[in-house]
């Protein structure tokens, strides 16, 4: 596979120039900042569940997310969002080089990414990133708040029950044998799709639920129930799951809005959630 990664949505989904793109992302975070100055931001968590919609959508709630990472002394940023448009079994790696971004390029945490390759569940699908957009929404808040630290991108193809487990066991597992190093989990994922306003709020509200309790195993049956609850079920369950494994003992649902917060079109709307796991 090609060692860059070019961006695939800047322009549409983001602003493609620095200055405009810095300039929105700091709106957003400047606005979720006194929230994250609280109680609640004493200390940097170990894992943000963030949306990836467009930035103008989903970025006053992911927002709340980053302003509690931003700034941490993290050592590496492993991102797992969902593949929407290749289907494929397991979990696609982009194991080294750097994925571009209109702040420059991030580089890939090759070390950290090898260890998680070892993995069989996780291999390298070049075609899942192709297109893909959950993880390149992350980019324009990592890229201003966390620019020098390394990324490990993992796109998770069908999100059974057996690969959702199966990540967050192997992310305990490569993160736990790392006591020196900090890294941050990003589970990136939307919530409930095309729903009026009201049935998206009572759907969202049971991952809601259940990641405010960190239980990734009553998530990942309420996923098998009715898939509807989240794009990104499974990113969110292999993280909740592997924060948990890690030792991690609270969660907290920081922010909830949809579309319509923005668009003022209740009848369809997708809805977003950020929270963060310590």
């Amino acid at each position: 596979m090609a060692d860059i990664r070019p961006q695939a949505v800047a322009g549409t989904w983001y602003p493609a120039r620095e200055g405009e793109l810095a300039a929105a992302v700091d709106e957003y975070v400047a606005s979720a900042a006194a929230f994250a100055a609280g109680p609640v931001g004493t200390r940097c968590p170990r894992a943000i569940i963030a949306p990836h919609a467009g930035l103008r959508y989903s970025g006053p709630v992911a927002a709340y997310a980053y302003a509690l990472a931003g700034g941490c002394p993290y050592t590496a940023v492993v991102l797992v969002g969902p593949s929407h448009f290749v289907g494929f079994r397991g979990v696609s790696i982009w194991p080294r080089g750097a994925w571009e971004t209109p702040f420059g390029a991030m580089p890939i945490a090759e070390s950290l990414a090898a260890a998680i390759a070892s993995d069989p569940l996780v291999t390298e699908h070049p075609a899942a990133h192709g297109r893909e957009h959950s993880l390149e929404m992350q980019m324009p808040f990592l890229g201003r708040l966390l620019r020098d630290t390394p990324i490990v991108p993992l796109v998770m193809g069908y999100q059974d029950r057996e690969t959702a487990v199966g990540l967050g066991d192997t992310l305990a597992r490569v993160v736990g044998a790392r006591p020196g190093e900090n890294i941050l989990l990003v589970a990136s994922s939307d919530l409930s799709h095309y729903e009026d306003a009201a049935t998206a709020a009572d759907l969202d509200a049971v991952v809601i639920r259940h990641v405010a309790a960190l239980d990734a195993d009553a998530l990942m049956s309420a996923l098998e129930d009715d898939p509807r609850h989240a794009c990104g079920g499974g990113p969110i369950v292999a993280v909740l799951r592997a924060s948990a494994l890690l030792g991690c003992t609270r969660a907290e649902v920081l922010r909830y809005g949809d579309s319509g917060d923005v668009s003022g079109d209740e009848r369809s709307v997708v809805g977003y959630m950020a929270a963060a796991i310590w």
